[in-house]
């Protein structure tokens, strides 16, 4: 029981389940990195960087990252859109694999969802299914009106959070050709039913009646109130290991980032609202005869929603267990996530 409390507790610790009035910045955050345009990884000096903008459906402005294979010639590219965590910013992991992935042949683009980063939208730091799901049909409108690249080959990457996303996205778009996750969380899962599905009927209708009074909070105040910090300041050594894991990502040097929701701000404390009666992967089998990745760590916490993903999607599929990898090991650690298969994956499947 001890164990079933903790998770509960737990499934609210990263999606804003408390309802703190203020949350104070961290002081430190500007020591760490000094600059918001800062990149917690080295741009691959076989590719070029730009800041690109485009729209979604819905008119809000997104930015994004576009990488480049150097020395391309006239040559037309396959392409890949590319984003999550959920909670990250394309300066984070996201980029990474964009410049990962354009070293390797592909023009990638890395992206901020609607409501973060440089991206439009208020108020800020609100996420959505829906909106979050278009987001990445709107990355392929702007890599398929692009000169260099082939509309008929474009796949899309999501990471964490918007791995869900990801699917979600292929099922409806048909556009995308093939699409691969790492370390994929089901946002919408996770929010109503919490980690391992633990979360009683009760507890559930007791989370939406805070969640439906609180904005009437919101109204008055003529604000929409944060919730609780994602991860706290600093470690007491009591928390689970798969916190020590994040805050070690967000909270260090290692990926930290001062517009990352996970760093250093949180999210509203309504956003899992729209997640409660929405479930993303309903017609995951849809993607099909598209082929889907799924790669996760073996040690990962999150590990069951890729399994369970899998489960769910008709062929081709394929699931990549990563030997002695925990969750945000596959967020940045070249030695373990498999760039390399990524690129095999689509260079088959983007023709």
């Amino acid at each position: 029981m001890k164990t079933a409390a903790v998770l509960m507790v737990l499934s609210f610790f990263f999606i804003g389940r408390t309802f703190a009035q203020n949350v104070q910045l961290k002081q430190n955050s500007k020591k760490m990195n000094p600059s918001a345009a800062h990149y917690t990884f080295p741009l691959s000096d076989k590719v070029t960087r730009k800041k690109v903008r485009f729209k979604n459906r819905y008119g809000i402005m997104l930015s994004g990252d576009l990488y480049v294979p150097k020395n391309y010639d006239s040559r037309v590219f396959s392409a890949l859109a590319v984003s999550g965590p959920f909670g990250a910013v394309k300066e984070q992991s996201s980029g990474l694999y964009a410049n990962q992935m354009a070293e390797r042949g592909f023009i990638a683009l890395a992206f901020d969802p609607s409501y973060t980063g440089e991206s439009g939208g208020e108020p800020h730091n609100v996420a959505s299914p829906d909106i979050n799901t278009e987001d990445f049909s709107a990355a392929v409108d702007f890599l398929g009106v692009q000169k260099n690249i082939d509309r008929s080959k474009i796949g899309i990457i999501g990471i964490c959070g918007f791995a869900g996303f990801a699917l979600n996205a292929s099922a409806v778009d048909k556009r995308i050709k093939a699409v691969a996750v790492t370390s994929m969380y089901d946002m919408t899962r996770v929010m109503s039913k919490g980690y391992n599905d633990i979360i009683t009927p009760g507890q559930r209708a007791q989370n939406l009646e805070e969640l439906s009074l609180q904005r009437w909070k919101d109204a008055e105040n003529k604000t929409f109130a944060p919730s609780s910090n994602n991860l706290p300041d600093k470690l007491t050594g009591n928390e689970p290991q798969f916190v020590k894991e994040y805050f070690d990502y967000y909270k260090t040097p290692r990926g930290f980032h001062p517009r990352s929701i996970n760093s250093n701000s949180s999210w509203t404390a309504t956003s899992p609202l729209s997640f409660m009666n929405m479930p993303i992967l309903t017609y995951i089998k849809e993607i099909s005869p598209r082929p889907i990745l799924i790669i996760a760590g073996e040690n990962a916490h999150s590990r069951y929603f890729s399994e369970d993903a899998y489960k769910a999607a008709a062929e081709p599929k394929e699931l990549m267990i990563i030997p002695g990898t925990v969750h945000v090991d596959l967020y940045d650690q070249l030695d373990k996530i498999p760039f390399n298969k990524l690129k095999d994956f689509f260079t088959a499947n983007l023709k």
